[in-house]
């Protein structure tokens, strides 16, 4: 690393070293088309980019965390179209309207082209995050070959690829998501800096600076990431003061400004969303309601499970490499994060594209002596066994794609909306394929007016809502709202203590709707007092296989009104 914190330009290569690159270059398909265009271009990766992400995007059906569609299309939704629920989240003001309103915009351009049918307003806001995802993909390529080298960069990009977590949680429309293509994009234009000309390493600088505000704008946690960074590049230069003032306090200023400006126009009143935020969960310990794990959950099982088989690779990459900096960052996320009692995957997601770039370097040097004894291998035609780096990809796959395809259209990982986790063992829940399929079945149902009225008797913001049913019905879904006051039950929590008694008494003191969806494994607590107010199972949809932490929820079951 330079003194500023940034890459240190690398050695000139000596003839031999660059002939071995050639051969290397050659050998795994750095050709170069006829007409001169290389087959690695940029444009060209993220073309394979794009189409993958979207494919990625369509073959997501599991339902992960509840923020994915509450927190940004469910707010959206109401932006555009007038009706969707706002949690309490949206009261306090601890959200800023300036994520849901990227997919505001597609909300009212498929609303404009009479497209918001129910499949384009389930696929459409994963497309869409696939456009971005993209971007980051192609800005991990550059920022790896920054840092190291092309041949280092392709093999990072296969490991973004092929990493089941990246697959799994990418294209999801959750904040966590678009500040993970920012931190990279940040990452990109703040190091190329270092290697430009005066004028160009300013403007680079600033850009970076930019991303990197849009990013904590987006999600003021990313604060994080860029304190370390900043921190760093402050120790190293000698322009402390001009750095500061003249470019750090403008920027801060600048994207606070207009996200204050926006979110004020938004919610109706003077809103400072970053403040209200780290107030709730860094000072308050707000975050603790949703869950608590033990202080090293990130690094013994989190972290671990997002990076499964690529892990070794990584550690092996970063022993090797020596670019303590990059990695530091790394242990910094995870140190700082680990620091809060409430814990989830998701919010680490930003620094996950970084370890698996030193996976990429530890496969880069395990391809070179392997390409070095290629002419070894080829004298003797009889020799197939595979080469160590082959193996290693086959293992990779191997060990990733069905865990990806699983975890995406079958089965999940995630944390609930409202659980409290002591045990850290509880950190992986069921499934939720069976949430994401009732509503878009629902919504068929509404669009030929089957449907008059829903209730979810289920663990709060257990399905979709409004953005995916796409019908301005009366719904109902049991509260959970945090409580000012210590020890007070909210709904979710009645219900599945007594869920008899708590249907019987909501029967009793309340109209009664067209629909009714529940879990199977409050279903058998249930059936006998659904059938005599005269209600019949009408669909039933898979949910998980596995009991993890309350009984098997096996099934989504659909009750109608006769």
């Amino acid at each position: 690393m330079s003194d500023h914190g940034r890459p240190t330009p690398r050695r000139r290569q000596r003839p031999e070293e660059k002939e071995e690159e050639d051969n290397i270059s050659s050998s795994s398909g750095k050709s170069v088309a006829a007409k001169g265009t290389p087959w690695w271009s940029e444009k060209r990766i993220w073309a394979a980019a794009l189409a993958f992400r979207a494919a990625n995007a369509l073959l997501i059906q599991t339902y992960f965390n509840p923020d994915e569609h509450w927190q940004s299309l469910e707010v959206a939704h109401r932006v555009v179209f007038g009706y969707g629920h706002l949690t309490w989240e949206w009261k306090k003001g601890i959200r800023s309207y300036l994520h849901p309103l990227v997919f505001a915009l597609l909300y009212k351009v498929l609303g404009f082209l009479r497209s918001d049918t129910p499949w384009f307003m389930a696929k459409a806001p994963r497309l869409l995050q696939s456009l971005f995802a993209s971007i980051g993909d192609v800005y991990m390529y550059k920022l790896s070959k920054l840092i190291f080298d092309e041949h280092v960069a392709k093999w990072a990009l296969f490991c973004q690829l092929m990493n089941w977590f990246m697959f799994f949680c990418i294209t999801r429309t959750l904040s966590n998501s678009l500040e993970t293509v920012l931190t990279v994009v940040g990452l990109f234009y703040w190091l190329a800096s270092s290697g430009s000309s005066k004028q160009l390493s300013v403007a680079s600088r600033k850009l970076g600076l930019f991303i990197a505000a849009l990013a904590c704008a987006v999600r003021p946690t990313s604060a994080i990431t860029w304190l370390y960074v900043g921190v760093l590049y402050l120790i190293r230069t000698q322009s402390r003061l001009h750095f500061l003032y003249f470019e750090v306090v403008p920027m801060g200023i600048l994207v606070l400004a207009m996200s204050c400006l926006l979110d004020w126009w938004m919610y109706g009143s003077f809103t400072i969303v970053p403040l209200n935020f780290l107030r709730f969960n860094f000072f308050s310990s707000g975050g603790d309601y949703y869950g608590t794990h033990p202080w090293h959950w990130y690094f013994t099982q989190g972290f671990p499970s997002m990076l499964l088989t690529f892990l070794p690779y990584a550690v092996i990459g970063i022993l090797k490499s020596k670019e303590w900096r990059i990695s530091g960052l790394i242990a910094w996320v995870l140190g700082i994060y680990s620091v809060l009692s409430h814990k989830e995957f998701r919010f680490v997601l930003p620094v996950l594209p970084i370890a698996l770039i030193f996976s990429g370097y530890s496969l880069s040097l395990m391809s070179k002596p392997d390409l070095l004894d290629m002419k070894k291998r080829k004298s003797q035609p009889g020799n197939k066994c595979p080469s160590r780096v082959q193996l290693a990809v086959l293992f990779l796959v191997a060990t990733n794609v069905p865990m990806a395809l699983y975890m995406s259209s079958i089965h999940q990982l995630g944390l609930g909306s409202k659980l409290i986790l002591h045990d850290s063992y509880k950190s992986v829940l069921p499934s939720q394929r069976g949430s994401e399929d009732v509503m878009i079945y629902l919504s068929k149902e509404a669009h030929k007016g089957k449907v008059r009225s829903l209730l979810f008797l289920m663990p709060c913001h257990s399905t979709p809502y409004y953005s995916t049913l796409h019908h301005d019905l009366p719904m109902r879904f049991l509260d959970c709202t945090p409580s000012d006051t210590k020890g007070i039950l909210d709904e979710s929590d009645r219900f599945l203590i007594d869920p008899l008694g708590f249907v019987m008494s909501m029967f009793t003191n309340s109209s009664l709707p067209s629909h009714i969806v529940l879990f199977s494994s409050e279903e058998k607590q249930l059936r006998e007092l659904l059938i005599s107010y005269s209600f019949d199972e009408i669909k039933r949809f898979f949910h998980a296989h596995f009991k993890v932490d309350r009984d098997l929820q096996a099934s989504v079951v659909v009750y109608a009104l006769t």
